[in-house]
């Protein structure tokens, strides 16, 4: 494990960010390491695509913040499945947040998605894993949900909260998610700070990290430094000093479906 102390204003001396968070105090954290799992031992296509789920195993996936998988999450007809537990967020016994072993910096990343009734989850990109926090303390979140059942879709502001759409930032437009239980293409496109969500084949938002207007976002999001130091300064700061991340999945207690997950490096 890396243990990591920062102070306000110290982070800019030490160079490791790119930019300090003001005059708040962010708390001590921790950040974990495992080791990653081996790329190479991926299916690649002559296009460059990297399987990163074979449609059987767990092969390359553990659970955020520990080394094996939980248990609430199952594989189902190929999918990746998680159960839902009924006991919100990470509410399950064995539940909680997972993540492929390895980080990512400029890619491609493509999956498909369905839900059950009133479901809700997330793609989270640029995780960095810190000791006792959940995973989207540190992410930009592609959110998973039912539009038509889940109360997460009315708030928030103007739907941002919806599928596809950069969570409690950006609202994905246009919102064009099939109904529960058909499947749903999502693409995440990272490149140099340029991120682009696509849903169905059409891109949704754009944005762009390490800029202003990105911490503008922040500022007038729930990550806000007033309301969350820590998201505020690892959100800012996305990717840490090396600008990269894990890929993950979240529980959110809720019945969801993730299949056909594959990966293409860009330089």
């Amino acid at each position: 494990m890396k243990k990591i102390q920062w102070i306000a204003g110290a982070v800019c001396a030490l160079g490791l960010f790119a930019a300090c968070s003001g005059n708040k105090t962010v708390p001590e954290y921790e950040l974990m390491e495992f080791p990653a799992a081996d790329l190479a031992a991926f299916p690649k296509d002559s296009a460059g695509w990297i399987t990163l789920f074979d449609g059987e195993t767990f092969n390359g996936w553990r659970g955020y913040d520990r080394a094996d998988m939980p248990k609430q999450w199952i594989i189902e007809d190929g999918a990746i499945k998680i159960q839902g537990s009924g006991a919100g967020e990470a509410g399950a016994k064995d539940g909680g947040d997972i993540l492929f072993n390895h980080k990512f910096q400029n890619y491609e990343l493509e999956l498909e998605w369905k839900v059950g009734k009133g479901s809700n989850s997330g793609i989270l990109y640029m995780i960095q894993e810190v000791k006792d926090q959940p995973s989207y303390i540190s992410a930009p979140e592609y959110q998973v949900l039912d539009n038509e059942n889940h109360p997460d879709a009315k708030l928030g502001v103007n739907g941002n909260r919806q599928s596809a759409s950069l969570y409690d930032m950006i609202p994905a437009k246009p919102q064009n998610a099939k109904p529960v239980g058909e499947w749903n293409k999502a693409k995440i496109l990272c490149y140099k700070g340029t991120v682009v969500h696509y849903q169905n084949d059409e891109p949704v938002v754009e944005y762009h990290l390490w800029t202003p207007q990105w911490k503008e976002m922040l500022d007038k999001s729930k990550f806000s430094q007033e309301k969350w130091p820590l998201a505020y300064e690892l959100l800012l700061n996305c990717g840490g000093e090396n600008k990269e991340g894990f890929i993950g999945l979240q529980d959110h207690g809720d019945d969801v479906w993730f299949r056909n997950i594959r990966i293409r490096l860009m330089d």
